[in-house]
């Protein structure tokens, strides 16, 4: 088989993927089979040619700081919180999952998707925690980062970067650590302050937890 005809067979079967991703969204998920709506989740976009960027020719991306609470002995969600980190495709290090907002979808619907493509989960996206500039290590170019807190309700065990990131669920101090964007950690941070004034967390670390107080 020469390359041409791999890469039309490969190009015809995203082509038919993306076809039936809508079809897929309107039936009831108890109808479709699971092996169906895993396929459909394993589609992820490439390239850039919808990419959005603002005036000043700032690359738009978005991503998810995503937690859960941790489960106790008998199933019963706790107040401590664990978080999602993804390792990176290049380099070492671990972050949060993120990429780039286009042009035909709205900031959460992109934050979402981001999410979905490189840690595999998904869930309820909460509130904003901010907006930072950082230049691109690879590239001169400046991107205007947005991140939004998403507590986490459904997790797949196959998903479009499983072959290429590994995702791993840790405490606050690991993640501190171990998080290798500058900017993603002060979004980590205002997470932490946003708990602090939504209600009473334990926000858990490598060998024990620190009890995070209302206030306001």
């Amino acid at each position: 088989m020469t390359g041409f005809s791999v890469s039309l067979i490969v190009s015809n079967l995203s082509n038919v993927a993306s076809y039936l991703s809508p079809i897929f969204e309107t039936i009831p998920s108890k109808v479709v089979p699971a092996q169906i709506e895993k396929v459909v989740s394993l589609v992820s976009r490439t390239g850039r040619d919808l990419q959005r960027y603002d005036k000043s020719g700032y690359r738009q991306v978005v991503g998810c700081v995503p937690y859960r609470y941790k489960k106790q002995g008998n199933g019963a969600e706790s107040k401590e919180i664990e978080l999602l980190l993804i390792s990176a495709q290049k380099g070492k290090g671990m972050l949060f999952p993120k990429g780039g907002w286009e042009i035909d979808e709205s900031m959460e619907e992109a934050a979402l998707r981001e999410t979905i493509e490189e840690a595999g989960v998904t869930g309820e996206l909460e509130e904003k925690l901010g907006k930072w500039q950082y230049k691109s290590k690879r590239q001169s170019v400046i991107h205007e980062g947005y991140m939004f807190a998403l507590l986490v309700n459904q997790e797949y065990e196959r998903w479009p970067e499983a072959e290429t990131r590994q995702r791993r669920w840790v405490g606050l101090d690991e993640a501190r650590e171990v998080c290798q964007n500058w900017w993603m950690r002060e979004a980590l941070e205002a997470f932490v302050n946003l708990k602090c004034k939504a209600e009473e967390v334990e926000i858990e670390g490598d060998d024990d937890y620190s009890l995070v107080e209302q206030s306001f």
